[in-house]
């Protein structure tokens, strides 16, 4: 920043004889410096999610938060002009959307900087478990956090959507998703209109079958999706009333079926006495509400089944992402 100016402001002001502005200038020239010399960081974490009722046949959705979680640290300066992204071990991936959260919320705030985004994460990428969801949410948090800002929850969320939506990482927004992974519990939605409809705290294990292929949700076959629109409709009815474990095996058997997955994992779940199992949002994860007595007998199951991929252990995260802010960090 030139500060030639000012310099020469207070130069003219003691010329004169009027010294009383004099002070005042001095004390912007500090107050630039130090602006112009600032590093903001931040920092934030936010959960992966399982799928209840995905919302691509009808927009309306419901997920629940797990243990699973993406970290977000983020650096503006005034001296970068632009946000620059990356993700842990993956220095090839498209960042866009961090970056876009980044920019989503300094343009909120009007506030002109740029930096550095990293997200880093033990959510597998593209196989149904929220990952953008989660890396969207906790950049958002990172990205207030270090410019000392809030925002109510639900405006967060919708940011973190809205960068969802330009990044073409989704079709429905994603917003079942996003506020499973922000709010924690179970949530159900109404993706077209943003709205949360229900918010609970439920505990259970969750059980992960995590092939090794990826999914992106925004190659989603969506006219094959809407066929089964009046049998989600069902599900959804189902989830609204609290019945959760019979609204997803119902939902995953049916987008097993119209995006054509196999339903093997679904059965040998039910064959070991769960009561909850679907294919996670498009696929190709499969979630499961599970007993302590049933895990070392489904994971066995389905490390049989004759797909790789592995089994991950986790449990239904009730926390928001906002009491999770400092996790992971030191």
């Amino acid at each position: 920043m030139d500060f030639r100016f000012f310099y020469e402001y207070v130069a003219e002001l003691c010329v004169s004889g009027d010294l009383g502005p004099v002070k005042n200038a001095v004390k912007n020239i500090k107050e630039q410096r130090i602006l112009s010399m600032m590093i903001l960081e931040g920092h934030a974490c936010a959960s992966g999610a399982g799928t209840i009722i995905a919302a691509f046949a009808t927009w309306k959705g419901a997920a629940f938060g797990t243990g699973l979680k993406t970290y977000s640290e983020v650096e503006l300066s005034d001296r970068e002009k632009k946000v620059h992204g990356s993700i842990e071990g993956m220095p090839e991936a498209d960042t866009f959307l961090i970056e876009r959260c980044v920019e989503l919320v300094l343009e909120h705030f009007e506030i002109k900087l740029g930096g550095k985004v990293k997200t880093s994460s033990n959510i597998p990428l593209a196989g149904g478990l929220k990952s953008s969801s989660a890396a969207a949410n906790a950049t958002v948090l990172a990205t207030l956090n270090a410019i000392g800002e809030s925002m109510p929850p639900l405006d967060a969320v919708k940011l973190g959507v809205k960068a969802a939506r330009e990044a073409k990482v989704t079709i429905t927004g994603s917003f079942d998703d996003a506020c499973a992974s922000f709010f924690g519990g179970v949530v159900i939605t109404d993706n077209r209109e943003l709205k949360l409809i229900k918010r609970e705290e439920y505990n259970s294990k969750v059980l992960i079958f995590a092939p090794n292929r990826k999914v992106f949700s925004s190659q989603t076959n969506v006219k094959r999706s809407e066929l089964i629109a009046p049998y989600i409709d069902m599900a959804y009815e189902l989830a609204l009333a609290g019945e959760y474990e019979k609204a997803m095996t119902l939902n995953g058997f049916l987008y097993c079926s119209a995006l054509g997955f196999d339903t093997e994992c679904i059965l040998r779940a039910l064959e070991c006495g769960v009561k909850g199992v679907s294919l996670s949002g498009s696929g190709p994860a499969y979630v499961a509400l599970v007993k302590e007595n049933q895990i070392e007998e489904l994971r066995s199951a389905w490390e049989s089944c004759g797909i790789e991929g592995r089994v991950i252990e986790t449990s239904i995260n009730n926390r928001d992402a906002m009491s999770l802010e400092n996790e992971g960090f030191t």
